[in-house]
């Protein structure tokens, strides 16, 4: 497995498996305790598992969470997806800078998006499954929720928005999302 780091995103790294193919298909390891280890990341810190199915042009993010954060492995492990990350760490040397990528079921790719990092993708094909590897419970009062289409960050979206959540929908721009929210 070769790990690559996110040049526009500290801290952010690829892993990229290499998949045995033959006749029947693949086989791809798409986890390994010692390689994250040896980017300096913790393989025991990943509690929580989730995946989710998309349609073709579906939208979802940017989302990240308050407090702590959420540190997270990403990959699509069947279709294609137009990834994003945008850095909001206001400490770090790549605030601000957003990262785009292809993952697909074909390469197996994950991604390593550090605490304090926004995260969406858009769906490329019919179906699109994406799997989530978290470093702590989930915690839907800590859950952030950054407008799409904010022009500040300027994502430019493939494709035209097909679904998306009334939450993401809704969603606040960039400047409103990180308000403090009033007790």
């Amino acid at each position: 497995m070769k790990v690559t780091e996110v040049p526009a995103i500290k801290g952010a790294y690829l892993f990229e498996p290499t998949p045995y193919a033959d006749e029947r298909g693949f086989f791809c390891r798409t986890f390994d305790a010692d390689v994250v280890r040896s980017v300096g990341l913790d393989p025991h810190v990943f509690i929580q598992d989730s995946v989710s199915r998309s349609v073709r042009g579906a939208l979802r993010g940017l989302h990240l969470r308050s407090g702590a954060g959420e540190a997270k492995l990403v990959r699509c492990s069947h279709g294609r997806i137009f990834d994003v990350v945008v850095d909001l760490r206001t400490d770090s040397p790549s605030y601000r800078n957003v990262a785009y990528f292809e993952l697909s079921g074909d390469t197996q790719v994950t991604l390593y998006i550090p605490a304090g990092c926004a995260h969406g993708f858009q769906a490329l094909t019919e179906t699109a499954d994406t799997s989530y590897r978290i470093d702590r419970p989930h915690d839907p009062a800590e859950d952030v929720t950054i407008a799409f289409d904010d022009p500040d960050i300027a994502i430019p979206w493939p494709l035209p928005v097909t679904f998306m959540s009334q939450r993401d929908r809704e969603a606040p721009n960039l400047g409103n999302a990180l308000k403090p929210k009033e007790k």
